[in-house]
Parts: structure tokens; C-alpha cells; sequence
């Protein structure tokens, strides 16, 4: 496993995060699952208020196992259409979630508390002062954004820094080899070049959702295979296809598997980064972990992002 650190929180922090959007019960498998993940050396879980009983489950497995103390969470709020009808990013609705989720996953903080949409139309101001009272309150170790542009971000962190405030010490968009065609959910932001460029300029942690992209690299799927429809709306693009045969060309040389390709691709990045996966079962959470012995030089990255023609 290799280790991360977010300004705010004093833990080392797993380059791979475990998600629990879809953890939906606490069977033996799943139970099976986290402690493999917890074994491998994993310690960051991802979660939010809009997934509702996963923050609780989360909570008790963590409590059940005495771990709290030893992991790293990150919780989420502020979704849009959580509670009530549209756009919620503003000071009311990120308290009332925060709080939720306290009480959900039963702890007295959240390691990294990031705001799960963005509101354009809402002023910077009101929201770094409401998210710095909750820090200031040790409710939260670290603030950052879920699916703002980097403008957003940056106009944040100007306004935090102009009021002797904290800024946001990370983001969360996707980020993964395939490029979606359109947003995957609404509201969602995707990391352009314009945005990994910003990111490598000022070195701010990028914590990836859908970083293997829905499973796209796995062989699961095809240009003629179109059974999944959301899959072919967010993901099918000539592009993609040409990015999935060179990741299969580069993991049949390495040794390895595609879908790990993908997952390194993320990894090596040239500014610190982690992903969020959604393994579906031990052997994927296994394959994700192996994946962290990959190591894609620059010029292979840009080879496996159609930037260059040749190795």
C-alpha cells in the first residue's frame, strides 16, 4: 500500500480509498472485504450523507472493530435534491448534513469533509466561513470540494486565504483513463487537461471517484457489446477505444491486467493523488491492491491518454 497526506490530518492516508456507495449490508462478504482491504494495508474510507445507511454501517463495522482511531474517512454533504429540491450549497444545509452525518457514522469528527456538489451561483464567502467554523469546532480535520472546477477552487481558497481562513486542502472529481462523454450523474465534474494541469501547478491532493471508470477496462464490454446502457451513454467513444487497446498492449508487457493499467494511470499522475474504488468482491479489492506495485513512467501516461502516438 502507498500513503498520502492531506494537510489537516495528522494520519498517514491510503492511496486507495474503499467506497461504500454501494455497501448495502454488513453480510459476511462485505465484512470479509473491509478487513481484506484493512489488512492490505488500506485505511481511507469514502462515504457521504446522500448515501444515507452506508454512513451508519460504515460506522459500526469501524466500531464493532475498534478501528476509529486507526482510519481515515471522508464524508460528504451538501448533494443536490438531499432532503429537499435542488441546489443545497450554502451554510444551513452543509450544517444539517455535517451533523447527520456525525450522528450516522458515530464519531465526534470527520477526517475529510468535502462538499459533495457546487452551486456557481453561490458567493465563496459564506461557505469557507461556515466550513471553517466546523473546523474550528473539531468537527472536521480537512475541507475540500466534490465536482467544483478549479476555478471554483481557487476562488475558495483566495477568499480563505484573504480572511485568515482554511482552504480547501483537496478535491474530489473523476479522474480516470476513459473520458466520459457527458457527466455520469448531474452535477458531476471530470478532470479535463485544463484541471490536471492546475493541479500539477499548485500540487493540491486529487482524491478520484470512478477512478477504473465503472469497470471499463475490465473486458467486460465492447464497441459492439452495448447492453449497458449507461455505460455506452457515459463511456463509448472512439477515443476510449483506442485508450483500452493500448492499456491491454501495456498490461499484456507488465505482466498485468488492463483494469490495473487504468488504476495506475490514476496513480501516477504528477501531482498526488488517490482513488476511490468499488470492488465488488475480494478479488477485485485484490486486484486494485496490486495494482499499487505499478509504476507508468510520464511518457507512458501520455501514451495511454492519446497525448503521444509512440513509445
Amino acid at each position: 500500500m502507498q500513503y498520502m497526506n492531506i494537510e489537516g490530518v495528522e494520519k498517514p492516508i491510503s492511496r486507495l480509498f474503499m467506497g461504500t456507495g454501494e455497501l448495502r449490508e454488513l453480510g459476511e462478504s462485505q465484512r470479509a472485504m473491509l478487513e481484506t482491504f484493512i489488512q492490505a494495508g488500506g485505511c481511507a474510507f469514502d462515504t457521504a450523507h446522500q448515501y444515507r445507511g452506508r454512513e451508519q454501517l460504515l460506522g459500526r463495522w469501524l466500531n464493532e472493530n475498534k478501528l476509529r482511531e486507526q482510519v481515515v474517512i471522508m464524508s460528504k454533504g451538501a448533494h443536490h435534491d438531499d432532503g429537499s429540491p435542488g441546489p443545497r450549497v450554502n451554510p444551513e444545509a452543509i450544517r444539517k448534513d455535517l451533523l447527520e452525518s456525525l450522528e450516522r457514522l458515530d464519531t465526534d469528527y470527520i477526517d475529510l469533509y468535502a462538499l459533495h456538489r457546487d452551486d456557481p451561483t453561490v458567493e465563496v464567502g459564506p461557505v469557507m466561513e461556515e466550513l471553517n467554523a466546523h473546523l474550528e469546532a473539531k468537527r472536521i480535520r480537512a475541507i475540500g470540494a466534490s465536482n467544483w472546477s478549479q476555478a471554483r477552487i481557487q476562488a475558495a481558497n483566495e477568499y480563505a486565504a484573504k480572511h485568515g481562513l482554511t482552504g480547501f486542502s483537496f478535491s474530489s472529481p473523476n479522474l480516470s483513463l476513459a473520458k466520459p462523454n457527458v457527466p455520469r450523474w448531474e452535477g458531476c465534474v471530470s478532470a479535463d487537461q485544463s484541471m490536471c494541469e492546475w493541479h500539477t501547478g499548485n500540487q493540491l491532493p486529487l482524491l478520484s471517484w470512478s477512478s477504473q471508470a465503472g469497470g471499463f477496462f475490465s473486458g467486460s464490454f465492447s464497441p459492439k457489446n452495448r447492453t449497458d446502457e449507461e455505460m455506452v451513454r457515459v463511456y463509448y467513444n472512439e477515443g476510449n477505444w483506442e485508450r483500452y487497446r493500448r492499456a491491454v498492449k501495456l498490461a499484456d508487457e507488465k505482466g498485468v491486467t488492463p483494469i490495473q493499467i487504468a488504476l495506475s494511470y490514476v496513480l501516477c499522475q504528477p501531482f498526488p493523488t488517490g482513488a476511490i474504488i468499488g470492488p465488488r468482491n475480494r478479488e477485485e479489492l485484490e486486484s486494485s491492491v496490486e495494482a499499487m506495485n505499478l509504476q507508468l513512467s510520464s511518457e507512458e501516461v501520455e501514451w495511454l491518454d492519446l497525448v503521444r502516438e509512440e513509445l
